[in-house]
């Protein structure tokens, strides 16, 4: 574990081992296999995902590779949660449902032979089994095996040994050893298979929404002009897609997905956000599931052998790191070897989309200078496609402008807005004013949100599972978005915030907010960012930012730069209107002079 992983195993893991290999190598010695190979803490490909176990060895009757992966309970008592055949309860934890064992191992199954190459058009070669092995008594699971079972996932407990050995035999030979066969998973190339590529083509295809124009389609046509001249000459090249904040980005992006799916190109997408994958996934993967696998982060290509797919699309591309290297790294990945030289590497055409104006966060590097001089250094031509279009903010290319010039992030002074009737600009003198206004939207039908710039402590929820409202302005008050993956409350995970509509309630940050809008953005500059003197100036003591808090690391410079990005980035998230609220005197008086249409005030 250390080798693989950089890290020791935690005391749990080990006694998790300790009760169940032994049991585990025990059968195998009975059922005759003491040949077959035995992988444990397999790691699945492109994700964080590890099985307990895959047995490798050969079929005793098709004679073809054979893996029959194996998650490992210790629970002797499980229940049904609630009615729900995929959620069950075990003993010591009467609030906390987990996934059906056999969910569990039927997906690991389906990923292995989504993504490891060698295993393409051989879907018998793996099945899976969650072994029960402390169960001695089948009543006390017998809810289990209400959910349904098939070759990937079957039940086995204590009490049913004899049919697990028989299963076990059933799949692999005793006579034949193993290790072969294990080298095989273990040096398979990865790339989706071409039934998963068929099935994500269905879903992404069947979205109307995914209508190109203008240089949106120059893109989509420059990336597959690219991608036949890669397969045709055995050639390599990058495309960069670059602009603003609802240019039509990620549209591109998912039309990519499905049309080069339907062409059976290895294709996958990735970004390095989270809240931004996991919406993708809800969303492209609603009705198939399995679509879900198709989208990944920056950092899961470490290992990638170059080339293996034929494109990869890098969504939100200015969140590139410079390594992709964190605390749970393997200790062998831990050379120093640049983020983007990974994704370039990984595909035949490697293609960034981003917004370089949208780089929020110390040690983001995705710029197009950046990728651009490094595939120069490779020797790679580069096709840099730039979108003018303006789908967010009502298609307003003034607010946008206005904004920019605001900020200070384009030359020219800060000027007046004069209004667009595509898009209302607002300003409210207090936060009970701004959020009364964006109530009457969601009211109306309409989506809307509350972000701010990080200037507020974030507390974890207290014990009871409530939200600490930690964005406190004189009397008003509200908490932050959820931190983590789960709801708190009726409160959305963080990944949900800007999609779910019990997002309403809790204040975004620019973490849940990128790459995301909404009808009606209510932004509130805090006092990181304050009007003085004609312009706008940025106080690093204001932050509260953890990415800000080493401040040897981080020059006054980029720390200007890019809390000035930040405030870009939430204020361009409205598709109708953004209203405007800082609690400091000088910067509200300075909005309600430059903001000068009729209907300024919320």
């Amino acid at each position: 574990m250390v080798f693989h992983t950089g890290r020791r195993a935690a005391p749990s893991e080990m006694r998790s081992w300790e009760r169940s290999l032994p049991v585990l190598a025990q059968d195998l010695e009975q059922a005759g296999l003491g040949k077959v190979e035995v992988l444990v803490e397999h790691h699945l490909p492109l994700t964080s995902k590890r099985a307990d176990v895959v047995l490798a060895g050969r079929h005793p009757k098709t004679g073809k590779p054979s893996y029959v992966v194996i998650e490992l309970k210790q629970w002797s008592r499980a229940t049904a949660w609630d009615d729900d055949r995929e959620l069950v309860l075990i003993d010591g934890f009467p609030n906390s449902p987990r996934l059906h064992p056999v969910a569990q191992v039927r997906g690991y199954c389906e990923y292995l032979t989504d993504f490891a190459k060698f295993l393409d058009g051989e879907p018998d070669a793996v099945a899976g089994a969650a072994y029960l092995h402390n169960a001695m008594a089948e009543a006390d699971v017998r809810d289990l095996y209400d959910y349904p079972q098939d070759n990937r996932g079957q039940l086995f407990t204590g009490a049913s040994r004899d049919k697990f050995i028989e299963f076990l035999r059933d799949r692999l030979d005793p006579d034949v050893p193993g290790s072969p066969y294990a080298d095989q998973l273990i040096n398979s190339a990865v790339a989706p298979s071409k039934q998963l590529l068929a099935v994500a083509a269905d879903e992404v295809q069947r979205r109307e929404q995914f209508v190109l124009v203008a240089e949106q389609k120059l893109a989509h046509s420059m990336v597959l002009h690219e991608v036949e001249r890669a397969r045709s000459a055995d050639s390599k090249s990058v495309v960069i897609v670059t602009g603003g904040p609802g240019s039509g980005k990620s549209v591109i992006a998912l039309s990519l997905l499905g049309d080069l799916a339907r062409k059976g190109r290895s294709v996958l997408h990735a970004t390095g956000s989270r809240s931004f994958t996991q919406t993708l996934r809800k969303v492209a993967g609603n009705r198939q599931p399995r679509v879900k696998k198709m989208f990944k982060y920056f950092n899961q290509f470490m290992d990638a052998e170059p080339n293996d797919l034929d494109v990869l699309i890098l969504d939100e591309a200015h969140r590139i790191r410079e390594t992709s290297v964190d605390r749970y790294t393997k200790a062998e990945f831990r050379t120093g070897r640049r983020q983007v030289d990974e994704l370039i590497a990984a595909a035949r055409v490697p293609v960034f989309l981003l917004d370089q104006y949208q780089v929020v966060k110390p040690g983001e590097l995705g710029t197009v200078e950046e990728i651009r001089q490094y595939a120069a250094d490779l020797g790679l031509p580069v096709h840099l496609i730039e979108l003018d279009a303006q789908f967010r903010c009502g298609g307003s290319e003034e607010y946008i402008q206005w904004v920019q010039h605001l900020l200070g992030l384009a030359e020219g002074e800060p000027t007046a807005w004069q209004g667009d009737p595509a898009f209302d600009v607002r300003v409210a003198d207090t936060p009970e004013a701004m959020e009364s206004f964006l109530q009457e939207k969601v009211k109306a039908g309409y989506g809307a949100r509350m972000s701010a710039g990080y200037c507020w402590p974030w507390s974890k929820p207290r014990p009871d599972g409530t939200l600490i409202a930690d964005v406190q302005i004189g009397g008003w008050s509200r908490p932050w978005n959820v931190q983590g993956d789960r709801m708190v409350g009726e409160a959305p995970p963080a990944a949900l915030w800007a999609t779910d509509p019990n997002g309403f309630g809790q204040v975004g940050c620019i973490y849940t907010a990128q790459g995301f809008e909404y009808d009606w953005s209510g932004v509130i500059l805090g006092p990181d960012l304050i009007w003085r003197d004609g312009r706008f100036t940025t106080m690093w003591d204001a932050n509260k930012d953890p990415a800000f808090r080493n401040r040897k690391s981080i020059d006054d410079a980029t720390f200007d730069r890019l809390v000035r990005n930040t405030y870009k980035v939430l204020l361009t998230r409205g598709m109708s209107g953004t209203v405007l609220y800082s609690p400091d005197p000088q910067t509200r008086d300075a909005l309600h002079t430059l903001v000068t249409t009729t209907h300024r005030q919320a």
